[in-house]
C-alpha cells in the first residue's frame, strides 16, 4: 500500500485514520478529498467543496486502496434524501472513483445491523450501500461494523450520549467500540495480506484486532 485515498477525514474514525495513514511509512500520497478544508498537511491533497463528489473528480493521480469513513445519522442529514446521499450516494462515488484510479482493495466503514432488507431505515440503507458495493466486484471488499462509537465528536448526538453508559456494559458485538480502534483495525487490515473478495468484520473482531496491535 502507498497511493491512498480516503473520504469522511473529518469525521469521527476517518480523522483518527488520516492521522494514522500520516504517520504510516508504507503510505507515500493521501488524497482526501471533503466538503471542508483541512488544515494544511505534507503529502496530503485535500480537494474540498460542500458536494463532495464535485472533490472526488479532481482525485486524478493512482491509488492503492481506498478508505470510506462517510457516516451521518438521520438527524444530522435533516432528512431521509439526505441521509441516503451522505451514506449511500457518495459512498458509492467514492468507490467509483477509486477503481477509476486502479484501487484494487476498498475498505468501508458500515454499521452493525446493516441489512437491505432491515425495517429499520438506517440499517437499511447501510445495507444497501454494501450490496452496492459487493455489485462493483472489488478485488479486495473490507466492510467494517462497528456498533456504537465512542469518541469526540464535534457534533453532539444526544441520543448517543444517553446510550453510551449503557452499550459500554453489553457484550460480544453489541459492545461499544472507540472510534480509534476502528480506526485501527482499517489500517492494520489494510496493510495486512488481502483476502480476495469481500470481507466483513464484525465489531468484536475490530476491537481484537485492535488490541492485537496495542501489544
Amino acid at each position: 500500500m502507498s497511493q491512498v485515498l480516503i473520504t469522511g477525514a473529518t469525521g469521527l474514525v476517518g480523522g483518527h485514520l488520516l492521522r494514522m495513514l500520516i504517520q504510516t511509512r508504507e503510505v507515500t500520497s493521501i488524497a482526501a478529498p471533503t466538503r471542508r478544508p483541512l488544515d494544511p498537511t505534507p503529502r496530503v491533497f485535500n480537494p474540498y467543496d460542500p458536494q463532495l463528489t464535485d472533490a472526488l473528480a479532481q482525485v486524478t493521480d493512482p491509488v492503492d486502496i481506498v478508505f470510506c469513513c462517510l457516516g451521518t445519522t438521520r438527524r444530522e442529514a435533516g432528512s431521509k434524501e439526505a441521509f441516503i446521499h451522505a451514506d449511500y450516494t457518495l459512498v458509492v462515488d467514492t468507490a467509483l472513483t477509486g477503481l477509476r484510479l486502479g484501487a484494487k482493495h476498498m475498505l468501508v466503514v458500515s454499521s452493525m445491523g446493516a441489512n437491505a432488507r432491515s425495517p429499520f431505515f438506517y440499517n437499511q440503507v447501510k445495507g444497501k450501500m454494501e450490496d452496492a458495493l459487493k455489485a462493483q466486484r472489488w478485488e479486495h471488499l473490507t466492510i467494517a461494523r462497528p456498533s456504537m462509537l465512542l469518541g469526540d465528536r464535534t457534533k453532539h448526538r444526544f441520543n448517543e450520549s444517553l446510550m453510551a453508559p449503557l452499550f459500554r456494559l453489553l457484550p460480544g458485538n453489541l459492545k461499544s467500540i472507540n472510534a480509534r480502534d476502528v480506526a485501527t483495525a482499517m489500517l492494520v487490515t489494510a496493510l495486512s495480506p488481502a483476502q480476495e473478495g469481500v470481507t466483513v468484520l464484525s465489531s468484536a473482531q475490530l476491537r481484537e484486532i485492535a488490541e492485537r496491535e496495542k501489544e
